[in-house]
């Protein structure tokens, strides 16, 4: 064959694949709602179950914003209704109908695997009644696990009510049905900013159920209510409204209630989503929550109020102007676009934050000679922007303050830890507004030891403009530094055995999230890193002053009860000392008067030898001795009075009180006192004890 014959093409093959060319070069669009369906997992949209999550998460957030917006303490009810299958095909519509080929169902067992799993659990349950019977503890036979068949999905109809500022009625289907629009937008500390939220949520019902979102919204004092029933149309990125009318508001309830419904699994996240409101009732314990999951099972019914514990709401966080350092050129030809000023210097000053006039007037002499103060600040050039944005670069300008910030507050964070986890121990502490890249930033931390539902070790909270955080934690700045960075045993905690709350909010009005799923805050900003420890230092050194006096206090009371253990063997001893003494001196006094005086006087003489500083403290002493002595001869003085008085004075003076006393008064000396007791038959050396006498003395 020849060369041209094995490479020639037919004209039909060539109008083909011209066809295939021009095909693959059409150029074509996605709106905003149709590139998010294809990539829902950037809002945290992954599966059913993060699907439920974020949606939860979504309307109650809103539901806050709206609550703060008029500065209303929240009242929110988020409530999750499961719906069966037979229930959801009758809402949609759809007939059910009996299995005709079962093997073409993924859940099918066949007779040989069901004969197989039947013996296996005849044999559990064999295997348990013998280890029963023989007094061993087992757990429960586990049952075979069936797989669970793709199509047979979990439904759910999720309601949040708040008692917030509401919507107005025309705008109720742009915010519900447009992506990419709201309220939020600009530089402000915000819990969302990107225009998605229920929107997403809409997104995901028409992609799992195929059913509306239903909206009831009213106005602070408006007289009717207004309800909307729409889906979103995903290729054009508009609402699609099946029901727009206003109701009559008898009640004069203002706020807004959303009910959507999604396939989800509240199986695998039901501990994520009772963790998230407990972690929000800890950053925000202003507000109230109901909670409620609602089942056709009743015993999987759940019903959970998160109290309001004050009163006290942070304040509004209020927009904020750009700093020069943190803008790139988009943002400056925006700026200039949507500016009022007319001239440079005017833009200048009043477009970005920390440049007065004068500082502005030196900018710009710095610019060069093609800038003016008075030039129109619409007639500069892409190079004139560029060299702008150089100069914000490499001049020095002042931080911005963090007066736009709106952190939950040292008082609201205590409250919050001490209502949700009743520790034994906590401190805060609120660090002093900083900056990154231009951005403020105020980072607040809590310590708690102890407390309800929380495992040994550390148990970390993390919260980004006053939100929880509870995925991606192990690459989050918060993890590392509490992890790695800090010494918890130079603080005297343990880090292994003693149950650790760490929490830690930063508020910015930009928070450098890491990954697409925005769930954790990167490790790579100094700044931040900085403050997050100085801030859980803080808190440390505070707990740390707790717990050595929690400690000290533990000593002392183990000294008490040591005391109080030995009080009857004391006093049993000390009795028996003075009654033995006491009936010496009856023996003494029938002595020879003659030869007891000659005893008397050389005891005398010994003894003023060894005290020579004793002032005549000694005949005082002698009275005393003797008076004690007659008492205890006349059985006023038992050893009941001796255990009394031992228990009295361990009440009122610790050890390191005495020993304090001991060594400012000098009773260490006097309790050394010689006293010379001769021996049972008279005869012998003498002996020096610690005088019982005195003992009951300084008792009394």
């Amino acid at each position: 064959m020849d060369l041209d014959e094995s490479h020639s093409v037919s004209p039909m093959e060539r109008k083909g694949s011209k066809q295939g060319r021009l095909k693959e070069t059409t150029l074509k669009q996605k709106s905003p709602a149709e590139f998010f369906a294809e990539n829902k997992n950037i809002a945290g949209f992954d599966n059913p179950g993060k699907s439920l999550y974020t949606t939860v998460r979504e309307l109650v957030e809103n539901a806050l914003d709206s609550a703060e917006s008029i500065s209303e303490l929240p009242d929110i009810e988020i409530t999750i209704e499961e719906i069966s299958k037979r229930k959801f095909n009758s809402m949609i519509g759809l007939v059910d109908h009996e299995r005709v080929d079962e093997e073409l169902y993924d859940d099918f067992e066949s007779a040989k695997a069901r004969e197989k799993r039947l013996a296996k659990e005849a044999h559990e349950q064999e295997v348990q009644a013998k280890n029963i019977a023989l007094g061993k503890k087992m757990k429960e036979a586990s049952a075979l696990k069936i797989t669970k068949g793709r199509g047979e999905a979990s439904f759910f109809r999720v309601t949040c009510k708040d008692n917030g500022k509401g919507m107005p009625h025309q705008d109720i289907p742009n915010m519900f049905g447009r992506v990419l629009s709201g309220t939020k937008y600009g530089l402000r500390q915000t819990r969302g900013k990107f225009g998605l939220g229920a929107k997403m949520a809409l997104i995901w019902s028409k992609m799992s159920t195929g059913l509306p979102i239903e909206i009831r919204s009213s106005l602070k004092g408006q007289n009717y209510v207004s309800f909307c029933r729409l889906d979103i149309d995903i290729h054009r990125n508009v609402p699609h409204v099946h029901a727009h009318e206003k109701l009559d508001n008898r009640e004069k309830w203002h706020g807004a209630e959303i009910q959507v419904i999604i396939e989800g699994n509240w199986t695998t996240y039901r501990s994520k989503i009772l963790h998230y409101m407990r972690q929000m009732a800890v950053i925000t314990p202003y507000a109230q929550f109901l909670f409620r999951f609602i089942s056709d099972i009743a015993d999987k019914n759940i019903t959970v109020r998160f109290a309001r514990r004050t009163d006290v709401m942070p304040p509004v966080p209020s927009e904020t102007k750009h700093h020069p350092s943190a803008v790139d050129l988009l943002l400056i030809k925006r700026l200039i676009a949507e500016t009022s000023k007319q001239n440079l210097l005017q833009f200048l000053q009043h477009e970005f934050v920390n440049i007065s006039k004068s500082h502005a007037d030196r900018l710009i002499g710095e610019m060069g000679p093609d800038f003016s103060p008075k030039m129109s600040v619409k007639s500069l050039t892409s190079q004139q922007i560029v060299r702008m944005r150089q100069l914000f670069r490499q001049a020095k300008f002042d931080d911005p303050s963090g007066d736009c910030l709106s952190p939950a507050g040292e008082y609201n964070l205590r409250l919050g830890i001490i209502k949700e986890l009743h520790p034994d121990m906590v401190a805060t502490y609120a660090n002093s507004p900083q900056v990154f890249e231009g951005h403020p930033f105020i980072v607040e931390a809590g310590i708690s030891l102890g407390g309800k539902d929380v495992k040994q070790g550390l148990n970390i909270f993390r919260f980004a403009n006053r939100i929880p955080l509870l995925f991606e934690q192990g690459a989050d700045v918060v993890t590392r530094t509490a992890i790695k960075r800090i010494n918890w045993n130079t603080y005297k905690i343990n880090q292994a055995q003693d149950k650790i709350g760490v929490f830690v909010s930063i508020v910015s009005t930009k928070i450098p999230f890491k990954g697409t799923g925005k769930e954790y805050i990167g490790d790579d900003i100094d700044e931040i890193a900085s403050a997050v420890k100085a801030s859980i230092k803080q808190c440390c050194l505070q707990l740390k002053s707790k717990i050595v006096k929690k400690i000290q206090a533990r000593e002392r009371q183990e000294r008490k009860r040591n005391l109080f253990r030995y009080i009857p063997d004391v006093s049993r001893a000390i009795y028996e000392v003075l009654e033995r003494m006491a009936t010496d001196r009856v023996e003494d006094q029938k002595l020879d008067q003659t030869e007891k005086a000659k005893q008397d006087r050389k005891r005398l003489r010994g003894k003023e030898e060894q005290s020579q500083n004793m002032d005549g403290k000694r005949q005082h002493y002698d009275y005393e001795d003797a008076e004690i002595l007659q008492k205890v001869l006349m059985k006023e003085i038992s050893q009941a009075t001796l255990r009394e008085k031992l228990s009295e004075h361990v009440e009122k003076v610790d050890y390191e009180m005495v020993l304090e006393y001991a060594a400012q008064s000098g009773v260490s000396e006097e309790a050394h006192e010689s006293m010379y007791l001769p021996a049972l038959d008279h005869v012998g050396p003498f002996t020096t004890l610690h005088s019982p006498l005195f003992v009951f003395r300084l008792l009394i």
